[in-house]
């Protein structure tokens, strides 16, 4: 996987100078509009791939969705060419911003963001030019103002959902301890992707008669901080939902919540490999796959984004590691024919 950071940025009249021209790559047919007509075969096509931020989920689809393109490429006899326009954004605005000029100026037939805020981000970039955008990981697109309607985005953009079930979360942690009074919320209230979350907690919380606790921050450090916090304040689980922020702190805060014996539910699957009790939700290396097939429909075979609908994995897979549970004193059997699956797993910084 071939990831690049921008290591400086151009003036503003320079992005503007190349912000002017858009089109095709390699192809003597428009890309950019969705044509009906499939391509021939030996076409390449530039595909741009922009992930928000370093995380064991989202580098995990960055790895699928590229490992689907080469599969498809070599099925179908087309290049996608996306080791020359792969970004990591970093999480930094001003980045993702010059990253999506970038791909303007360099024609690319199609950008993939994984995650909200980069998705975003590529949707204001290609409002006048109308380059293809395929998002991943997007949990509340209508909510994020990204598509008009699920069934129906249309404009230029589509992509992956991997909506959470909050609800079904919480009645773990019930399940779990049924005599929890106290659940603490961690989350980034900057993230647009975890406030539909945490407003389901709370009316959660309110319906089942149990206290809540908010604890926000917007860097790792104020995670931290609001990690010790919520320790202080006596909580007896922690939710949390699929928040990047949060999940690129988890390795430095998961031993603050198993030293207190309280165990954080999550909305993904990294957030347990990297050390929280609980991970629940999709397979984000299915997302990824399904994210790189729903790309190679609108370049191939031609396919509207305006009219090709959200796809949303709901896979309900539980995944626990095993080394918290036992810190943290649950019987992981409890959750036994709860979710689809369930998954054990330890502590490790990245998926292998």
């Amino acid at each position: 996987m071939k990831k690049k950071v921008l290591a400086g940025l151009l003036t503003v009249a320079m992005a503007a100078t190349m912000m002017a021209g858009c089109g095709s790559s390699g192809s003597d047919q428009d890309t950019t509009q969705g044509t009906d007509e499939a391509k021939t075969e030996n076409t390449t096509y530039k595909v741009g791939i922009v992930q928000y931020v370093d995380d064991a989920s989202l580098n995990q689809i960055e790895k699928a969705i590229e490992a689907e393109l080469d599969a498809k490429g070599e099925e179908l006899g087309v290049t996608f060419d996306y080791a020359d326009y792969t970004f990591n954004g970093q999480a930094d605005s001003t980045v993702m911003n010059q990253i999506a000029a970038d791909l303007v100026a360099d024609e690319v037939d199609i950008i993939i963001p994984i995650a909200t805020p980069t998705a975003m981000v590529m949707q204001s970039a290609t409002e006048d030019n109308q380059i293809p955008v395929v998002f991943s990981a997007v949990s509340d697109p209508v909510g994020a103002g990204l598509v008009e309607d699920n069934e129906a985005p249309g404009s230029n953009i589509t992509g992956t959902s991997d909506a959470i079930d909050t609800e079904a979360i919480l009645n773990l942690v019930l399940t779990a301890n049924p005599d929890a009074k106290k659940i603490g919320l961690l989350y980034d209230k900057s993230q647009d992707s975890s406030i539909g979350s945490i407003e389901d907690a709370i009316a959660f919380c309110e319906e089942h008669g149990l206290d809540y606790v908010e604890k926000t921050g917007t860097t790792a450090a104020e995670i931290q901080a609001a990690a010790d916090s919520l320790v202080a304040e006596g909580v007896d689980a922690v939710f949390t939902p699929q928040d990047n922020t949060v999940m690129t702190a988890e390795l430095s805060i998961f031993e603050k919540f198993t030293d207190a014996k309280i165990p954080h539910y999550t909305g993904a699957d990294s957030f347990a490999l990297n050390g929280a009790f609980l991970g629940y939700g999709v397979n984000y290396e299915n997302l990824g796959t399904v994210t790189a097939d729903m790309a190679v429909e609108i370049l191939v075979d031609g396919k509207n984004p305006a009219e090709m609908p959200v796809e949303t994995l709901e896979d309900g897979i539980i995944t626990i590691n095993t080394e918290t549970a036992e810190a943290v004193g649950i019987d992981v059997n409890v959750f036994k024919n709860l979710g689809s699956e369930v998954i054990e797993t330890v502590t490790a910084k990245e998926f292998e």
